[in-house]
């Protein structure tokens, strides 16, 4: 592929990438002048790692429908881009390990306290100091729950609904979770024995890298009515959990690589990178590796749901909180492949929609958001960094005829974590967040080196962009308080 490419501004947050070459659709980037600034930069270095080659790349795989997405935070992945979207048809289309990644459904939860930013502050040094004690967290953590190969083929099959039934939170609160907690068409035999082996103590563990409890409150409300809907008001306390499927995500991304590289060889699909190894959706080897994703997703929604029940604990301990008042918002994944109904040139059909960090965003009235929820469309949650604020977002009707009801995840990374870890020292940044009033428990110092704040895109530029494009709109504005990370 050529090193320069031509970008063609279309509105505002909106770049286009024309068709030509093996693309059989144009690329289409939603982002600021900043965001594509540097994108032109990576792709100015020859075999450098550029997103920009990467959406192009996507929009050459078979079956693609529409263009080849790119939202706001969007940076380099492995094959596509993280904050990258691209939708297949069943019959013509591809499955793509690269559309997922590694940490499968990696995702966030939102619990609403019923308490106030006024009200917990005299308690959250002990609720920092109790959250980094209940969690397990860090690199090859173990949890309470241990699982035999029997157990973990069940929250394979069923999610978070199975470690509910082990006493994990409430039947009730799963209307609250993508897929009610458990997607379809799970299959525990297209996972590995090796992958189950590293699940065995991790269900109910945070992990490290990007992974994080966050304490926050609701400093700014600005979309009152979805805001009602979704329960949040000015001064609240909330806790997001951000987490995935753990080892066993990361290896079933492992083990697909390989055999997906022998199907694309099979089927005669050309792969310009190594992580955009896939096969026909209806192959065997394409139904083979969803059903993996969707056992990956379940591990993903029951390990949330542990900790959401460890984290109602801990403030019942330290706040007071009784353990019924802690509700969850929502609980959403931003790594996954789904199949879903959209309209395409006014005709609606079923597609495959890969989103590698980036949310299903879907805006009023589909039936696969909770009830309460329809009339505003679901929530999603915005990442920002430690050191700065996060958002509660939704969907729109903009975003579900442009970027097939999809949303932004987070800031999006700046800088890799090689170079965040040069960059930074962890001492240092807790420090620094101390000082404005954030408290970090950490329990790696480089890990927090690695996701210090100056490592991330400005979130406030993010979002502004998603909601300049039209395709997503902000709920509240959310201020850290106190962060655990892995």
């Amino acid at each position: 592929m050529a090193t320069s490419l031509t970008l063609e501004r279309v509105a505002s947050s909106e770049w286009l990438v024309p068709q030509s070459g093996g693309m059989r659709v144009p690329g289409r980037i939603f982002a600021d002048e900043e965001t594509i600034a540097q994108l032109e930069a990576e792709v100015a270095v020859r075999d450098g790692w550029s997103a920009l080659r990467q959406v192009v790349n996507v929009a050459g795989l078979p079956g693609i429908v529409g263009a080849s997405l790119a939202l706001p935070d969007v940076h380099p992945g492995y094959g596509f881009p993280i904050g990258g979207v691209g939708a297949f048809d069943i019959e013509q289309g591809v499955a793509v390990v690269g559309g997922v990644g590694f940490d499968i459904n990696c995702g966030v939860r939102m619990l609403a306290t019923p308490l106030s930013r006024e009200e917990i502050e005299p308690d959250l040094e002990r609720l920092g100091e109790d959250l980094y004690d209940t969690v397990p967290a860090g690199l090859g953590s173990k949890g309470k729950l241990r699982l035999s190969i029997a157990e973990i083929d069940r929250v394979l099959y069923e999610g978070a609904a199975y470690v509910v039934e082990r006493g994990f939170g409430s039947v009730e609160e799963l209307a609250f979770v993508e897929e009610g907690g458990r997607m379809e068409g799970s299959d525990a035999g297209a996972v590995s024995e090796r992958a189950k082996q590293r699940q065995f103590g991790q269900v109910g563990t945070l992990g490290s890298g990007n992974h994080y409890l966050e304490v926050q409150c609701v400093e700014k409300v600005l979309d009152d009515e979805a805001a009602a809907a979704y329960g949040l008001e000015l001064g609240q306390v909330v806790v997001s959990i951000h987490t995935g499927s753990r080892a066993l995500g990361h290896q079933i991304g492992q083990d697909y690589l390989k055999e997906m590289a022998t199907a694309s060889t099979k089927y005669g699909i050309p792969v310009p990178e190594r992580e955009l190894v896939c096969a026909p959706i209806e192959s065997p080897e394409g139904k083979r590796y969803l059903s993996a994703v969707a056992c990956g997703s379940n591990c993903a929604f029951a390990n949330r749901q542990v900790i959401a029940h460890l984290v109602r604990l801990s403030l019942a301990r330290v706040c007071g909180a009784a353990e019924a008042d802690v509700r969850t918002i929502y609980d959403i994944g931003h790594n996954n492949a789904k199949i879903e109904e959209h309209v395409v040139e006014g005709k609606t059909r079923r597609l495959l929609v890969h989103r590698k960090g980036a949310t299903r965003a879907f805006g009023p009235g589909r039936p696969e958001s909770p009830e309460a929820y329809r009339d505003a469309g679901h929530p999603t949650f915005v990442g920002g960094t430690m050191g700065t604020a996060s958002y509660v977002m939704r969907g729109t009707e903009v975003g579900m005829k442009r970027v097939f009801g999809s949303g932004i995840h987070g800031a999006g990374r700046a800088l890799s974590r090689k170079k965040a870890a040069k960059r930074f020292w962890g001492e240092t940044v807790i420090s620094d967040l101390a000082s404005s009033g954030i408290r970090v428990w950490a329990h790696s110092q480089r890990g927090v080196a690695e996701e210090a704040p100056g490592a991330y895109k400005d979130v406030e530029q993010v979002v502004a962009a998603a909601e300049a494009a039209g395709i997503n709109r902000a709920v509240v504005r959310l201020h850290p308080m106190a962060v655990v990370k892995g």
